[in-house]
Parts: C-alpha cells; structure tokens; sequence
C-alpha cells in the first residue's frame, strides 16, 4: 500500500513525426550519436510534418534555418527537436514553421514542416533528433527505439 503512495508518475514524450523510431547511436552525426548535447530518440521520418512531442512552451526557434525548435514542459525538461543532418545549410529553404518562442503548445500541435523532395535532391539526410538536453532532476525510463511510429500516439521516451 505505502509503495503506491510513493511511487513517481511516469511521464511520456511521444511521437513528433511518422516514421521509424532510432537509437540517437545511429544517427550519421557525431553531435547526436555521441550525444554531445544530451540524451535522445530519432526518427527516419515518412512524413514531412514535425509535431509536439508532449505539452510545453516553445523556448527556442531557429528563426533563420527553421530546421529546430527548442521546448520546455511544466516540469523543467527541456529537448530540441532538429530535422536533418546539416539542414542548417538550407538557410530556411522547404521549411516552414509554425511556432515562435513563448508560445504555449499541446502535445501533437504542429510546429514545423519541411519539403522531404528537397533534402533528397540536396542530397541531406532527413531524419529527425529529439535530444533532451535539460533532465531537471528527472531519469529516463525508456527508450522506444526500432519501432514504426505514429505521430502524436507512439510512446518515444518515459521519464520518472
């Protein structure tokens, strides 16, 4: 009985985008797989749509590039969420966003887009890191990574 009254919620990122979820090891960039800024989840995505993971406020755009955004949720987690390996390049070009910083979101609201046919044809890789970059005081649980995804309803981490 006194286990249960003790025991911590986990909470849930989910999905920001269809596709294939990744170990961020796997990911073709050494920032990421060696998880110089933090621990994470990736997606190969089959959609060209990039939606919230969980409830938060936008903390960060990368108004220039509009290839990332950064969020924060009530209990002091921080992530970024960054399309493809060196997008930056593209200077905003097949981006599109639809957040700024402050705004408040809700888990599966749409924050992004980007124009998959033109990665391809520059010849950049597409996939999609979620990097928790600020854990504040909380673990990471679990990972769900190699599973085939569904934006705003796959499970991706669990943190306590």
């Amino acid at each position: 009985m006194f286990k249960s009254l003790f025991k911590k919620k986990t909470k849930i990122l989910y999905a920001f985008a269809d596709g294939i979820s990744v170990d961020l090891i796997e990911v073709k960039d050494e920032v990421f797989s060696q998880k110089m800024m933090g621990e994470g989840i990736a997606i190969k995505p089959s959609d060209d749509k990039v939606f919230s993971p969980c409830d938060g406020t936008v903390v960060a755009v990368m108004k220039e590039s509009k290839h990332a955004v950064g969020i924060k949720t009530s209990d002091g987690v921080e992530m970024l969420i960054h399309v493809g390996i060196d997008t930056v390049i593209l200077n905003g070009e097949g981006f599109q966003l639809y957040c700024e910083e402050g705004k408040v979101v809700k888990k599966g609201d749409l924050l992004l887009s980007f124009n998959r046919e033109l990665l391809k044809q520059r010849d950049l890789d597409d996939t999609i890191m979620l990097v928790v970059s600020e854990l504040n005081s909380h673990k990471i649980a679990s990972f769900n990574a190699g599973a085939i995804i569904k934006a705003r309803e796959g499970i991706l981490i669990e943190y306590i």
